[in-house]
């Protein structure tokens, strides 16, 4: 129940009057592909909202003449950005930073500028993207044939929104963001992590960098002398080319242990958390590791913790880490190798993505690859103690990005809890 201080507005009651508080992107024709530029003004579409930031997908730029033929279309730092059509109920918050100052909305996105002596607008944004949000927003839906927001302009001028003082808008909008940020920086901090890790296996299994090392009488960079002892001096002829002297030339199942997974009958699915975690394909992976949605009550082939989760069918080539015992459908294949070294696995797995992407293209409806050509795929076996030193530089690593990664999931359910309470007054800051 909201505080006495709260009140339900319209937006069009907090819209600002120093700029134009509601704009639609502009009808297809007006922006073509052909008006696309490397820089220039960012175009806002739906692909770009991600988690809410306009971060996810490519972005694409109109010349600043064209932005500007385009006014009535603009959005600034601190907007609110809605699709109107199609994934209706994705919002976004124009970010504060030197390439969102100004950009230009496409056809199907439609924006509000609050009054910032009234609204803040990250109060705004979390109000939306919360259950009451969602369904002040879905109130408006027209779901016959691709959904939309009826009368967009007019239905976004009357969505009721519940408003404490501004002090207090700010200070909910603090505490919510100071998870985001958390979550945000915990992110970074792994994508550089795997980079790392990946970095070391391309510098060891692809480029072979330590045996070039050796061969031009070099020191090898960041390698202490017992490990860059294990890699030979010398290359040799292959059926894959030239590789380290001693290294072989084989195949994907020469090297690791997998299981191609098969789906068990849809009857046995739930989401009561009954039975064993089920994933049928890459809809449930993460960054690294993938998230519980479904469970089989009848699981029939399974992924061990530490496996190298590997989409076989639509697309092909996407990869995850089991981090528990669970079952795995027909989109899926578990994979290690066969000295059971996790990490050594992922990566070679994230290495693999060209050959997977043959397949992929290849498909006549969808891509897929089989059993037959996944155990066929050429691989470059290096010793098992090469193996064993790169397990041992990336553990480590491995053990911050399951750390960090978990953490983001905790602050992500503490932050979902708060939100819906926090936004109706239910929970007030200081209990909080």
């Amino acid at each position: 129940m909201a505080g006495e201080s709260w009140s339900n507005v319209r937006l069009e009651a907090i819209a600002a009057t120093d700029r134009k508080g509601f704009a639609m992107g502009p009808f297809g024709s007006n922006i073509k592909s052909e008006n696309y530029r490397p820089t220039g003004i960012p175009v806002l579409r739906g692909v770009n909202l991600g988690d809410g930031a306009f971060s996810g997908g490519d972005l694409v730029f109109l010349s600043e003449e064209k932005a500007a033929e385009l006014h009535n279309s603009q959005a600034f730092p601190g907007d609110l950005v809605f699709v109107a059509q199609g994934t209706v109920g994705s919002v976004g918050i124009v970010p504060d930073v030197p390439r969102f100052q100004k950009s230009v909305l496409s056809q199907n996105l439609m924006k509000f500028s609050g009054d910032r002596a009234k609204v803040d607008s990250r109060f705004l944004y979390y109000f939306f993207i919360s259950a009451a949000g969602q369904q002040t927003i879905r109130s408006r839906v027209n779901s016959t044939g691709v959904p939309c927001i009826s009368r967009p302009l007019s239905s976004l001028k009357e969505f009721e929104v519940p408003l404490p003082p501004l002090a207090e808008q700010k200070a909910i909008a603090a505490v919510l963001g100071a998870f985001d940020d958390k979550i945000e920086l915990n992110r970074r901090m792994n994508a550089t992590l795997e980079a790392m890790a990946r970095a070391l296996f391309q510098s060891w299994f692809v480029d072979f960098d330590p045996v070039r090392a050796k061969l031009d009488g070099r020191q090898s960079t960041g390698l202490d002398p017992a490990t860059a002892a294990l890699f030979p001096a010398t290359f040799q002829d292959s059926p894959l080319g030239q590789i380290p002297k001693g290294w072989k030339a084989g195949t994907v199942n020469d090297a690791f242990n997998f299981t191609m997974g098969q789906s068990p009958p849809g009857d046995t699915y739930n989401k009561e958390e009954s039975g064993m975690p089920f994933y049928q394909g890459c809809t449930d992976f993460g960054f690294r590791f993938p998230t519980r949605r479904i469970f089989c009550t009848a699981p029939t082939r399974y992924a061990k913790p530490g496996d190298t989760l590997v989409s076989v069918r639509a697309p092909v080539g996407d990869i995850n880490m089991a981090t528990e015992e669970c079952c795995i459908g027909r989109g899926v294949a578990a994979v290690r190798h066969k000295s059971g070294a996790t990490s050594f696995t992922y990566h070679a797995m994230a290495n693999l993505e060209p050959d997977f992407a043959k397949f992929e293209a290849e498909g006549t409806v969808f891509g897929s690859i089989n059993k037959q050509n996944f155990e066929n795929l050429p691989f470059v076996i290096p010793p098992p103690e090469i193996v064993t030193a790169y397990e041992l530089q990336t553990a480590p690593v491995d053990g911050q990005i399951y750390t960090l990664d978990q953490q983001c999931r905790t602050l992500a359910n503490l932050r979902d809890t708060l939100l819906p309470k926090l936004l109706s007054g239910e929970v007030h800051l200081s209990d909080a």
